[in-house]
Parts: structure tokens; C-alpha cells; sequence
């Protein structure tokens, strides 16, 4: 009886332990089981498993913040051998490993050029590898060299370098405003066409107060009379891009009154309650509510970060995964 018991112990002990170590797997750890491939690539479960700047960009600086090396070389590495464009050293905004040509569209994203830029400046920074920083420089170069823009008054990161000057308008999309991104890239740069990003991104956003709402949208043309009005190629939606301009917002400043639009309008709904998109056009609001990682951008944004974890639910696709845990990794500085 006494061996018995003492086997018992010892069995929930064992359990126990195994039980601490798997809540103790993180979410980061997670991620990589789901969407990192062994090559490198992160896959799109919400669309037919392709891959994109976007998401190799979010997975690296992810690596970054967990001090996870090895996964950042293999992501780092992927991403330049699929996806770098030496014509103008940007990269293939996507990749579909279904596709003959993976990368038959040869435009690039801007926000993922700038995602994959940051995170190798944080990586250089963080592990002292020069090969990094160099490369990351040169990255930057390219993103204003090809990306930047004078229109309007204003100093503008287009979306791509292809497809989006209209001559008489541009198209923008204002979560590709990476604030803290910029601030860094200027304070290693010293260049000043960051901090004018910067400066003139939040004009602009102060300027995106589109109906009853007064929010900015997905998609925006800005005009060359500095007017700004719905990009008629979208739907006119506060959604799944502009979901990220709290976000941005926040890590560059988390006490901004620049996140006062977003807070007064989900005041307006409880917490479980609230749309996952908006039209500002009609006022339609979506007919299922903000879960996921977009729930998590509302709970940094209204000061509630009890509900905030990188803990990923079972059934979180890639993008609600990515913004859960990029809240999470804002929220605890593990990059600043």
C-alpha cells in the first residue's frame, strides 16, 4: 500500500510538472508548431498556405523578441532566398508553393519590406551581428529610394513601388505607417526622412475621420489638393488592415491621444460585444465580433491588459495569431 501510494505521488507529480511545462510553452513556442515551416516559410492558413512579406516579417521580429536565433536565421534566410528582388532590393510582397512561378507577381509590400528591415536592426542590435545591421541598411535605402514619396504636402510611404501613384491621387494604406519602425530606422540613420514619415503619418491620420465613426479606413486615396476620401477598390471598412494603427500607435506611444478615435468609438460596445469591422460609409458593422488577436489590439488600446496573453486558441489562424502575439510582445517591451 505504502509502495502504491508512493507511486501515486510520484505519477502526479510527474503529471503535474508535464502539466506547468505545457502551459509554460509559449506562445511563440506555439506559432512555430503551427505556421513555420522547417525551411523558414510561414504559411497563410487563411489562404491556401501562402506565404508573404508580411508574415515573415512579423515571424522574425516574434523571433527577435523571444531571443530566438535559430528560427531568426531560418526565416531570415527563406525570406532572401524566395522572396529578395535584386532589381531593386525590396522584396516579392507573396509566395504560393502551389503556383509554377511562386512569386509571379513581382510588386512588393511596403509594410513587409519594413517589418524584415526593422526586425534585422533589432536582431543586429540585440546579437551583435554586423551582417544584419548591413543588411538591414540596405534595405532601408531601397524602401526610400523606391517606397517614399512627396505628394500633397506630405512625406507618404506608398504601399509598393508599383501600382499606387494615380498622378492626380495616391493610394495609401495607413497601417503600413510603422511608427515605431521609423523611429528606430532614424535613430540609427540619423535621417531625417524618417522622422518626416513619422510627422506627416500622423497628420494624415489626424485628417482620416471618415463618418459617424471617425475613423481612419483600410485603403484611403489622398488627393493632390491634400483631400482624403474611400479608395474605391475596397470596401470603405475599418477592418482587417486599419486594425493595426492602434496597434503602431500605442508602440510608439502607449499614452498617444492619437488612440482617442479608436477608444471613443469601442466604447460604444461591450467588450464581447464589439464589431470585428465597420463600414464608415453606411454604418454597417460586421455580424460576428472582434475575437483573437483583433480582440487583443482592442484590449491594448482601452487599458485592459488583464485580458492580454500569448496564449493562442486552438482554432487561430496565422493573422490572428501574429497580432495576438505582436500585442503581447508591445505590451511586455520585449522589444521596445
Amino acid at each position: 500500500m505504502v509502495k502504491s501510494s508512493w507511486r501515486q505521488w510520484v505519477l502526479l507529480l510527474l503529471l503535474s510538472l508535464f502539466s506547468v511545462q505545457s502551459l509554460a510553452a509559449d506562445g511563440w513556442s506555439n506559432y512555430k508548431n503551427r505556421f513555420l515551416m522547417s525551411d523558414g516559410r510561414i504559411r497563410d492558413t487563411a489562404n491556401n498556405n501562402v506565404s508573404h512579406t508580411e508574415g515573415q516579417g512579423f515571424a522574425m521580429l516574434l523571433a527577435v523578441g523571444n531571443n530566438d536565433r535559430q528560427t531568426f536565421d531560418r526565416l531570415w534566410q527563406w525570406t532572401r532566398t524566395h522572396l529578395s528582388n535584386p532589381n531593386n532590393g525590396l522584396f516579392y510582397w507573396r509566395y504560393n508553393p502551389a503556383a509554377s512561378d511562386p512569386v509571379v507577381d513581382k510588386n512588393n509590400a511596403s509594410d513587409g519590406d519594413v517589418l524584415i528591415a526593422w526586425a534585422l536592426q533589432l536582431a543586429g542590435e540585440k546579437w551583435q551581428e554586423a551582417d544584419y545591421l548591413q543588411q538591414s541598411d540596405k534595405i532601408q535605402r531601397a524602401i526610400v529610394s523606391h517606397n517614399v514619396t512627396s505628394f500633397a504636402g506630405h512625406t507618404l510611404m506608398l504601399p509598393a513601388a508599383q501600382g499606387f501613384n494615380k498622378n492626380s491621387y495616391v493610394i495609401i494604406n495607413p497601417s503600413y505607417f510603422l511608427f515605431p519602425a521609423w523611429r528606430d530606422f532614424a535613430r540609427r540613420s540619423h535621417l531625417q526622412i524618417w522622422n518626416q514619415l513619422i510627422n506627416d503619418g500622423f497628420s494624415l491620420l489626424s485628417e482620416m475621420s471618415f463618418g459617424s465613426s471617425a475613423l481612419p479606413l483600410d485603403w484611403v486615396a489622398l488627393n493632390a489638393d491634400g483631400s482624403m476620401a474611400p479608395a474605391i477598390a475596397w470596401p470603405p471598412r475599418f477592418s482587417y488592415d486599419a486594425i493595426r494603427i492602434p496597434l503602431y500607435i500605442w508602440w510608439y506611444d502607449a499614452q498617444s491621444l492619437r488612440l482617442a478615435p479608436f477608444q471613443r468609438f469601442w466604447t460604444n460596445y461591450s467588450r464581447l460585444q464589439t464589431p470585428a469591422w465597420i463600414n464608415v460609409s453606411s454604418n454597417e458593422a460586421a455580424p460576428y465580433h472582434m475575437a483573437g488577436g483583433v480582440l487583443a489590439v482592442r484590449d491594448l488600446t482601452m487599458g485592459d491588459t488583464s485580458m492580454l496573453s500569448d496564449t493562442l486558441d486552438a482554432k487561430e489562424d496565422y493573422y490572428s495569431a501574429s497580432l495576438r502575439l505582436l500585442v503581447w510582445m508591445a505590451w511586455q517591451h520585449q522589444i521596445p
